[in-house]
Protein backbone atom coordinates (compact mmCIF):
# COMPACT_ATOMS: atom_id res chain seq x y z
CA UNK A 1 0.00 0.00 0.00
CA UNK A 2 1.77 3.29 -1.25
CA UNK A 3 1.87 6.78 0.70
CA UNK A 4 -0.74 7.90 -1.43
CA UNK A 5 -3.27 5.07 -0.90
CA UNK A 6 -2.76 5.94 2.78
CA UNK A 7 -3.63 9.62 2.27
CA UNK A 8 -6.50 8.77 0.55
CA UNK A 9 -7.96 6.21 3.20
CA UNK A 10 -7.01 8.81 6.29
CA UNK A 11 -9.05 11.36 4.28
CA UNK A 12 -12.07 9.13 3.28
CA UNK A 13 -12.21 8.24 6.91
CA UNK A 14 -11.66 12.21 8.54
CA UNK A 15 -14.47 13.21 6.55
CA UNK A 16 -16.78 10.20 7.34
CA UNK A 17 -16.14 11.45 10.94
CA UNK A 18 -16.73 15.08 10.35
CA UNK A 19 -19.98 14.31 8.46
CA UNK A 20 -21.38 12.75 11.25
CA UNK A 21 -19.73 15.26 13.57
CA UNK A 22 -21.19 18.97 11.82
CA UNK A 23 -23.86 17.58 10.12
CA UNK A 24 -27.58 17.43 11.62
CA UNK A 25 -28.78 13.27 12.00
CA UNK A 26 -31.53 14.24 9.03
CA UNK A 27 -28.56 14.20 6.61
CA UNK A 28 -27.86 10.10 5.63
CA UNK A 29 -30.90 9.61 8.53
CA UNK A 30 -27.48 9.14 10.20
CA UNK A 31 -29.37 8.28 13.66
CA UNK A 32 -31.17 5.19 12.33
CA UNK A 33 -29.96 1.92 13.90
CA UNK A 34 -28.33 -0.40 11.94
CA UNK A 35 -28.21 -3.38 14.10
CA UNK A 36 -27.67 -4.07 17.86
CA UNK A 37 -24.08 -4.96 19.60
CA UNK A 38 -25.14 -6.80 22.24
CA UNK A 39 -27.26 -3.76 24.32
CA UNK A 40 -25.47 -0.98 22.32
CA UNK A 41 -27.63 0.67 18.89
CA UNK A 42 -25.08 0.81 16.05
CA UNK A 43 -25.76 3.79 14.47
CA UNK A 44 -24.98 5.41 11.10
CA UNK A 45 -23.13 8.09 13.03
CA UNK A 46 -21.82 6.04 14.64
CA UNK A 47 -20.35 4.00 12.32
CA UNK A 48 -18.94 7.18 10.65
CA UNK A 49 -17.57 7.77 13.95
CA UNK A 50 -15.56 4.58 14.51
CA UNK A 51 -14.52 4.78 10.59
CA UNK A 52 -12.71 8.24 11.46
CA UNK A 53 -11.12 7.46 14.73
CA UNK A 54 -8.50 5.53 11.70
CA UNK A 55 -7.52 8.81 10.46
CA UNK A 56 -5.17 10.48 13.27
CA UNK A 57 -3.00 7.46 13.65
CA UNK A 58 -2.52 7.19 9.48
CA UNK A 59 -1.84 11.08 9.49
CA UNK A 60 0.74 10.81 12.58
CA UNK A 61 2.31 8.06 10.72
CA UNK A 62 2.48 9.93 7.93
CA UNK A 63 4.32 12.86 9.50
CA UNK A 64 6.97 10.52 10.18
CA UNK A 65 7.28 9.24 6.74
CA UNK A 66 7.20 13.13 5.79
CA UNK A 67 10.10 13.83 7.90
CA UNK A 68 11.92 11.42 6.16
CA UNK A 69 11.79 11.26 2.72
CA UNK A 70 11.09 15.08 2.85
CA UNK A 71 13.78 16.82 0.54
CA UNK A 72 13.00 20.34 2.11
CA UNK A 73 12.40 19.76 5.75
CA UNK A 74 12.11 23.57 6.59
CA UNK A 75 9.70 23.94 3.65
CA UNK A 76 7.91 21.13 4.60
CA UNK A 77 7.47 22.35 8.35
CA UNK A 78 6.60 25.25 7.16
CA UNK A 79 3.93 24.18 4.82
CA UNK A 80 2.17 22.44 7.80
CA UNK A 81 1.93 25.80 9.89
CA UNK A 82 0.94 27.54 7.00
CA UNK A 83 -2.43 24.98 6.33
CA UNK A 84 -2.92 25.08 10.19
CA UNK A 85 -3.27 28.81 9.57
CA UNK A 86 -5.39 28.46 6.74
CA UNK A 87 -8.05 25.72 8.27
CA UNK A 88 -8.55 27.68 11.54
CA UNK A 89 -11.48 29.70 10.35
CA UNK A 90 -12.79 26.81 8.10
CA UNK A 91 -12.75 24.42 11.56
CA UNK A 92 -13.80 27.11 13.55
CA UNK A 93 -17.05 27.12 11.65
CA UNK A 94 -17.45 23.95 11.09
CA UNK A 95 -16.64 23.31 15.08
CA UNK A 96 -18.88 26.36 16.52
CA UNK A 97 -20.56 28.01 13.44
CA UNK A 98 -18.37 31.20 14.80
CA UNK A 99 -15.36 33.10 13.53
CA UNK A 100 -13.84 32.23 16.69
CA UNK A 101 -13.61 29.22 18.62
CA UNK A 102 -11.56 27.68 21.94
CA UNK A 103 -9.59 24.93 19.96
CA UNK A 104 -7.48 24.73 17.29
CA UNK A 105 -7.54 22.42 14.13
CA UNK A 106 -5.66 19.14 14.16
CA UNK A 107 -2.49 20.80 10.93
CA UNK A 108 -1.23 22.89 14.93
CA UNK A 109 -0.83 19.07 16.29
CA UNK A 110 0.73 17.95 13.20
CA UNK A 111 3.01 20.54 12.77
CA UNK A 112 4.47 20.25 17.00
CA UNK A 113 4.91 16.96 16.10
CA UNK A 114 7.07 17.53 13.06
CA UNK A 115 8.91 19.85 15.07
CA UNK A 116 9.11 17.53 17.75
CA UNK A 117 10.80 15.09 15.25
CA UNK A 118 13.47 17.74 13.90
CA UNK A 119 14.54 18.71 17.40
CA UNK A 120 14.68 15.10 18.46
CA UNK A 121 16.89 14.47 15.56
CA UNK A 122 18.98 17.68 15.77
CA UNK A 123 19.57 17.64 19.46
CA UNK A 124 19.82 13.63 19.74
CA UNK A 125 23.11 14.37 21.17
CA UNK A 126 22.45 16.85 23.63
CA UNK A 127 19.73 15.31 25.96
CA UNK A 128 19.38 18.79 27.97
CA UNK A 129 18.43 21.00 25.27
CA UNK A 130 16.43 18.33 23.63
CA UNK A 131 14.35 17.27 26.49
CA UNK A 132 14.22 21.58 27.34
CA UNK A 133 12.92 21.89 23.70
CA UNK A 134 10.89 19.19 23.66
CA UNK A 135 8.72 20.18 26.75
CA UNK A 136 7.97 23.55 25.48
CA UNK A 137 6.14 21.94 22.50
CA UNK A 138 4.64 20.11 24.87
CA UNK A 139 3.26 23.21 26.94
CA UNK A 140 2.64 24.83 23.37
CA UNK A 141 0.09 21.88 22.39
CA UNK A 142 -1.29 22.17 25.92
CA UNK A 143 -1.94 25.95 25.25
CA UNK A 144 -2.84 25.61 22.15
CA UNK A 145 -5.36 22.84 22.82
CA UNK A 146 -5.43 21.96 19.22
CA UNK A 147 -7.56 18.51 18.13
CA UNK A 148 -5.83 15.86 20.01
CA UNK A 149 -3.70 18.47 22.03
CA UNK A 150 -0.70 17.26 23.83
CA UNK A 151 -1.64 13.15 24.08
CA UNK A 152 -1.39 13.85 19.36
CA UNK A 153 1.76 15.38 19.71
CA UNK A 154 3.21 12.44 22.44
CA UNK A 155 1.48 9.51 20.15
CA UNK A 156 3.77 11.67 17.00
CA UNK A 157 6.88 11.17 19.12
CA UNK A 158 6.21 7.71 19.47
CA UNK A 159 5.41 6.47 16.44
CA UNK A 160 8.77 8.25 15.14
CA UNK A 161 10.99 6.31 17.96
CA UNK A 162 9.41 3.25 17.27
CA UNK A 163 9.44 3.52 13.48
CA UNK A 164 11.92 0.51 12.50
CA UNK A 165 10.09 -1.64 14.46
CA UNK A 166 6.73 -1.19 12.72
CA UNK A 167 5.01 -4.23 14.90
CA UNK A 168 6.00 -3.01 17.79
CA UNK A 169 4.64 0.36 17.04
CA UNK A 170 1.15 -1.01 16.07
CA UNK A 171 1.16 -2.68 18.37
CA UNK A 172 2.32 0.13 21.51
CA UNK A 173 0.52 2.71 19.51
CA UNK A 174 -2.85 1.21 19.52
CA UNK A 175 -2.76 0.45 23.33
CA UNK A 176 -2.04 4.08 23.78
CA UNK A 177 -4.84 5.15 21.65
CA UNK A 178 -8.15 6.22 23.46
CA UNK A 179 -10.41 4.19 21.00
CA UNK A 180 -7.88 1.24 21.53
CA UNK A 181 -9.44 -1.40 18.93
CA UNK A 182 -11.28 0.98 16.42
CA UNK A 183 -8.71 3.41 16.59
CA UNK A 184 -5.79 1.19 16.49
CA UNK A 185 -7.50 -0.71 13.05
CA UNK A 186 -6.11 2.14 11.32
CA UNK A 187 -2.14 0.07 11.72
CA UNK A 188 -3.56 -2.50 9.42
CA UNK A 189 -3.13 -0.12 6.35
CA UNK A 190 -0.01 0.91 7.87
CA UNK A 191 1.71 -2.26 8.13
CA UNK A 192 0.65 -3.03 4.68
CA UNK A 193 2.26 0.33 3.72
CA UNK A 194 5.20 -0.12 0.94
CA UNK A 195 7.28 2.66 1.60
CA UNK A 196 6.65 4.13 -2.15
CA UNK A 197 5.11 7.47 -2.55
CA UNK A 198 1.96 6.01 -5.00
CA UNK A 199 0.50 8.45 -7.64
CA UNK A 200 0.32 11.67 -5.87
CA UNK A 201 3.36 12.79 -7.01
CA UNK A 202 4.88 16.57 -7.52
CA UNK A 203 3.60 20.37 -5.92
CA UNK A 204 0.00 20.01 -7.24
CA UNK A 205 -0.74 16.34 -5.43
CA UNK A 206 0.71 17.20 -2.44
CA UNK A 207 -1.40 20.61 -1.59
CA UNK A 208 -4.17 19.08 -2.75
CA UNK A 209 -3.68 16.82 0.15
CA UNK A 210 -3.22 19.44 2.33
CA UNK A 211 -5.64 21.61 0.57
CA UNK A 212 -8.70 18.69 1.27
CA UNK A 213 -8.57 19.89 5.02
CA UNK A 214 -10.02 23.12 5.52
CA UNK A 215 -12.11 22.91 2.04
CA UNK A 216 -14.38 19.92 3.53
CA UNK A 217 -14.83 21.56 6.62
CA UNK A 218 -15.79 24.98 4.72
CA UNK A 219 -17.97 22.71 2.46
CA UNK A 220 -19.39 20.60 5.69
CA UNK A 221 -20.39 23.58 7.30
CA UNK A 222 -22.15 25.53 4.44
CA UNK A 223 -24.36 22.24 3.76
CA UNK A 224 -25.23 22.18 7.46
CA UNK A 225 -26.28 25.67 7.08
CA UNK A 226 -28.37 24.65 3.85
CA UNK A 227 -29.89 21.65 5.61
CA UNK A 228 -30.74 23.47 9.00
CA UNK A 229 -32.70 26.37 6.95
CA UNK A 230 -34.44 23.88 4.87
Amino acid sequence: MSGSILKLFACLAMLLDHIAAFLPGSFLDMNETLFMLGDKEITIRLMFHYIGRTAFPIFAFLITEGYVHTHDRKKYGISLLMFALISEIPWNLARSGEIFFGRQNVFFTLFLGYAGICILERYKEDIKKCSTYLAALFLISIALRADYGCFGFGFIMLLYLLKERKVLMSIIGACVLPSRWIGGTAFIPILLYNGKRGFAKGKFAKYAFYAFYPTHLLLLYLLRVFLLSN
